[in-house]
């Protein structure tokens, strides 16, 4: 989706998802800048491997780390007789995928393959399946090598080849870089998935000239009328289009996918990292398959126990005391770009904005559409995801509106669309899995109730997390629904939280490593999203070393 008429008006299919993306992942600080966390390809994320050495390193290492890691208390405990009967490897009928082997072909700098995955895992002899894309950075220490570091950069709907082809690897240090081999995929539905996800996005958008200024939130009778209409206008594009297949689209069958490639790759265990919906991912892995986990690391966590309005209520309150961290932290951050010359100044500037624009959208250059609440608020809310990288083009845009002119920031709201490019599906995949994994109501009142208590306790930022909750009225619902983790025999698992993160917030990273059987949290004391990569050689460190050397972090450890 480019800059356009439907960007710069607030217009479109997913218009309530823009400002509530779950999972988007920090640039490594090289000398790249990330300026948003839309432009998808310079969002980074890190993963980690399935153990994969040769049989006779294997015997050499095995008996020297069963006992040092033994002593560490981080050894995985050998699979349990129930486990081994229940094992999906070894059914039958799952036999032909479990025991693929990948062809690997050079593709630029990396390697890519595919793998084959049933669509519906009941019935796996049906004949329906997904052909997934994978990609690798072979490790660059073959002699020391430890296996594949499997990674998922988040979303849902990010890609695993695409981040890789464009740099991504930067997002690993060098010295998981050096052991492991680098994997990447794109999960059943997304990207260059066969089939893949596709709702028909914008295709019957009105023009520019004729679209009327966007509410933030629906406040009136006729606005909550026209919020219900395109939220069934939604659930029809993407059942029109891709109907057959919505109801294979959600997570746990990507973590059963996920299963099929550790297989596929020759490992026994896997070694894994996921960012923001990437913990999702994982953490259902961890349920589904406790015997079959190495090392995992969940770094921005989705707490699974939350319901649909609390887990929008968490993000809400995310992102408005992201907000108010911005007016507090931007003279350290920003220096002299700030809008204001004190921390109550920007809070009434974004105050006036707001009201501002919703009496009167201020003009864009070069754009028949202008900068009306809903842009305002995307520009602001997806600033908030790095700091060091956005924070900066955020003052400048908010100090033109000060004067009158929304150029700079219909532009910061304009940058999630990207650029265009026919196999990012992202958000068609962003509103299916959501929509898919978390059972919401049916009831138009029990959003309109959950909108006005959220409005009373975060605002705007409460209000528009409910909106975005509506399109997922009616949709079918595959997911567990919300559930403490069930996980036993589960190695330690190593969950990273970052105190100031707004898309996933703290509590939830605490609440998390409280739910896995031996979780271990490790908190970033910062701003922004995510921490390994971003938060310095301290989170680095420990992040490296439970990888490679499965290395606990003790209980309390802050960076």
């Amino acid at each position: 989706m480019s800059t356009s008429s439907s960007v710069l008006t607030g217009t479109g299919l997913f218009k309530s998802w823009v400002a509530s993306v779950l999972v988007v992942i920090p640039p490594r600080v090289l000398g790249v800048s990330a300026a948003r966390p839309s432009s998808r390809r310079d969002q980074w994320l890190a993963t980690l491997r399935l153990i994969g050495a040769t049989p006779d390193r294997i015997a050499a290492v095995v008996a020297v780390l069963a006992t040092a890691l033994s002593l560490s208390g981080c050894t995985p405990d050998p699979p349990s007789p129930k486990a081994a009967v229940n094992d999906p490897a070894t059914r039958v009928d799952l036999r032909s995928f479990y025991t693929q082997k990948p062809h690997w072909k050079p593709c630029g700098e990396e390697e890519c393959a595919t793998l084959k995955v049933p669509m519906d895992y009941a019935d796996p002899g049906d004949g329906r399946t997904f052909t997934l894309p994978l990609i690798r950075v072979t490790a660059a220490d073959p002699e020391r090598r430890i296996g594949s570091l499997v990674f998922d950069p988040g979303g849902p709907g990010e890609s695993g080849v695409a981040f890789l082809q464009d740099g991504g690897v930067v997002a690993f240090s060098d010295r998981l870089q050096d052991r492991f081999d680098i994997v990447g995929f794109d999960p059943r539905g997304v990207a260059g998935s066969v089939p893949a996800l596709e709702c028909g996005a914008d295709e019957e958008e009105t023009s520019e000239g004729d679209v009327e200024p966007e509410p933030l939130y629906p406040a009136t009778a006729e606005q909550r009328r026209v919020a219900l209409a395109d939220a069934e206008s939604t659930l029809a594009a993407c059942e029109e289009h891709s109907g057959a297949i919505l109801p294979h689209v959600g997570t746990a069958d990507a973590a059963r996918d996920m299963d099929v490639l550790r297989a596929a790759l020759g490992e026994d265990r896997l070694s894994y990292l996921g960012w923001s919906y990437g913990t999702a991912l994982g953490t259902a892995y961890g349920e589904l398959f406790a015997h079959r986990v190495r090392a995992m690391v969940l770094d921005g966590a989705v707490d699974p126990s939350l319901d649909w309005s609390e887990a929008a209520r968490s993000q809400a309150e995310g992102f408005h005391a992201a907000v108010d961290d911005y007016a507090e932290n931007c003279a350290e951050v920003a220096g002299d770009l700030c809008p204001a010359d004190s921390p109550d100044g920007i809070r009434e500037l974004l105050k006036r904005l707001y009201e501002e624009t919703a009496k009167e959208p201020l003009p864009v250059d070069d754009s028949e559409g202008d900068l009306d609440t809903y842009l305002l608020h995307t520009a602001v809310t997806m600033s908030m995801y790095w700091p060091e990288d956005q924070w900066e083009a955020l003052s400048r845009g908010l100090s033109d509106a000060a004067d009158g002119d929304g150029t700079k920031l219909a532009g910061i709201a304009s940058e999630e669309a990207g650029e265009e490019d026919s196999s990012d599906n992202s958000d068609a995949a962003l509103i299916a899995v959501n929509c898919v994994d978390i059972p919401h109501p049916k009831s138009p009142q029990e959003y309109w109730k959950a909108l006005d208590q959220a409005l009373r306790t975060d605002g705007d930022f409460g209000a528009e997390s409910v909106v975005a909750a509506l399109d997922c009225k009616g949709w079918p619902q595959r997911g567990p629904g919300p559930h403490r983790v069930k996980a036993d025999g589960l190695p330690p698992v190593l969950v990273v939280g970052t105190t100031g993160d707004p898309a996933t917030p703290y509590h939830e990273a605490q609440s998390l490593a409280h739910q896995l059987p031996q979780g271990m949290l490790l908190t970033f004391d910062g701003l922004g999203h995510t921490a390994y990569g971003r938060g310095g050689s301290c989170v680095d460190d420990a992040v490296d070393g439970y990888l490679i050397d499965l290395e606990p972090v003790k209980p309390g450890t802050t960076c």
